[in-house]
């Protein structure tokens, strides 16, 4: 059969998708509210560079396994790379539920950043090949609801179990849960996306190495190097909450149950939130948007810092998960609108390799900063980083999306020299020019890439 572009063409395959990266935020949001309790608790880990040591292990890991998600989609088919994630899987809860010491679970967090890279990036590709260019905004807004809601899910429903029944093994057992209908639903019933993107892509030649698609994703064009630096604070602001937010709350007094509410509020309105961002990224375009959302969750960083008691923080939680649904699924947007379909995936792959860098770095950063000057002093610090990147996309990034009512001025009216550093992907290379919509006004206004 031959494949249709389109969400409403392929319905049922993209809502399968949605359920299928619900499991892998699912996944990732069994550790969230328990796993810096455990360290605590039961391996007696008190300085806060060392118990982030998870989180830094599951950042480079995750980082490293998006490029090459990316890279292996392209060659060798979308599924493949979702199935080797699946499988990934299967020891982590395990060996979280019977770490005898801490090296165990820094093992474990090895093996999920790599079924969170190859699962999460494959799932991101396959809606992107299947919504075609119209809906790219509502697609990604869809696939990063479904994966931060589940997060959110998870987080409230594992601190719950941690207060019922103890830190282990009952808030594992549900992470084991969803590897198994993960695994079964990405084997049985996904179907290969691959053929999409050569529909989307046929007619509109372009030959990109992978070094040229990570140098420009990386450094070279303004958009999308604008929304790495974005995407790699945005995480590491989420490996900020991941390792200190909960030793912050508790710390303060408040209970696992209201700590393990907390971590959830905030994936859950940033889950939700996506919901409303995504489409309204298609009709208002991507790069306001982002700017905005990285600036409100530097304000809420900073009220996080500043204030005590669940009340409080739980406000700040809702402000942090709207800034946050503003930035996520408009990142991933601006790199399927600049990104052509034939190096699409490695783009993607590239992007998501700094996002998540981004654990890594805010596992280091908070964690030597709270070592040194205390737990509020690194949200501070992460407040004002946040802020940076706010202004850098301001400056650099230039709008990206197809369909806000003045793209079509701004495309005519583009000075030359835009055109120019949209265009230079390739040291000179022709294709790479058309590819990115040098020059490309069909590209540029079909919306299809640049």
């Amino acid at each position: 059969m031959t494949p249709r572009l389109g969400l409403r063409a392929n319905l049922a395959q993209f809502s399968l998708l949605v359920a299928v990266n619900a499991l892998v935020g699912g996944v990732l949001g069994q550790e969230r509210s328990v796993l810096p309790l455990l360290a605590e608790r039961e391996f007696g880990l008190t300085g806060y560079t060392v118990l982030l040591t998870y989180v830094l292990a599951f950042g480079l890991t995750k980082a490293v396994a998006n490029y090459f998600a990316g890279t292996l989609s392209d060659r060798h088919g979308r599924k493949p790379v979702l199935l080797a994630g699946w499988l990934a899987a299967i020891p982590v809860p395990l060996l979280l539920i019977w770490a005898p010491d801490w090296g165990w679970v820094v093992a474990a967090n090895v093996l999920l950043g790599v079924n969170q890279g190859l699962t999460w990036s494959t799932t991101v590709i396959m809606k992107i090949d299947l919504a075609g260019p119209a809906r790219r905004g509502l697609a990604m807004g869809l696939n990063e609801a479904a994966g931060y809601a589940a997060v959110a899910v998870t987080a409230a429903a594992t601190g719950y179990l941690a207060a019922r029944h103890g830190l282990r093994p009952a808030p594992f057992l549900l992470g084991a849960a969803y590897v198994a209908i993960g695994l079964g639903l990405s084997a049985f019933f996904v179907k290969e996306t691959r053929g999409h993107a050569h529909l989307e892509a046929a007619g509109t030649g372009s030959a990109l190495s992978d070094r040229d698609i990570f140098l420009a994703t990386s450094l070279r064009e303004p958009a999308l190097s604008a929304a790495s630096q974005a995407g790699m604070v945005n995480n590491l602001n989420d490996g900020l909450a991941m390792g200190i937010f909960p030793v912050l709350f508790t710390a303060a007094g408040l209970s696992i149950m209201d700590t393990g509410l907390l971590a959830a509020l905030y994936p859950a309105v940033w889950g939700v939130g996506q919901l409303v961002t995504g489409p309204l990224s298609d009709r208002w375009g991507r790069k306001h948007l982002i700017t905005a959302g990285m600036l409100t969750q530097a304000a809420a960083l900073g009220l996080v810092a500043a204030v005590d008691g669940f009340a409080a923080w739980a406000a700040a939680m809702v402000v942090l998960g709207v800034g946050t649904a503003m930035v996520y699924p408009t990142l991933l947007a601006v790199v399927g609108d600049v990104a052509h379909p034939a190096w699409r995936a490695r783009a993607v792959g590239a992007y998501r390799l700094w996002r998540d860098g981004g654990f890594a770095v805010g596992a280091v950063v908070s964690g030597v900063v709270a070592d040194l000057w205390g737990l509020r002093a690194a949200v501070w610090v992460v407040a004002a980083i946040t802020a940076a990147s706010g202004v850098v996309v301001a400056v650099r990034m230039y709008e990206t999306s197809p369909r806000p009512p003045q793209r079509e001025d701004e495309v005519r009216g583009a000075d030359e020299g835009d055109r120019e550093a949209r265009g230079d992907l390739g040291g000179g290379d022709e294709g790479a020019a058309q590819g990115v919509g040098g020059g490309d006004e069909e590209g540029a206004e079909g919306g299809g890439h640049r």
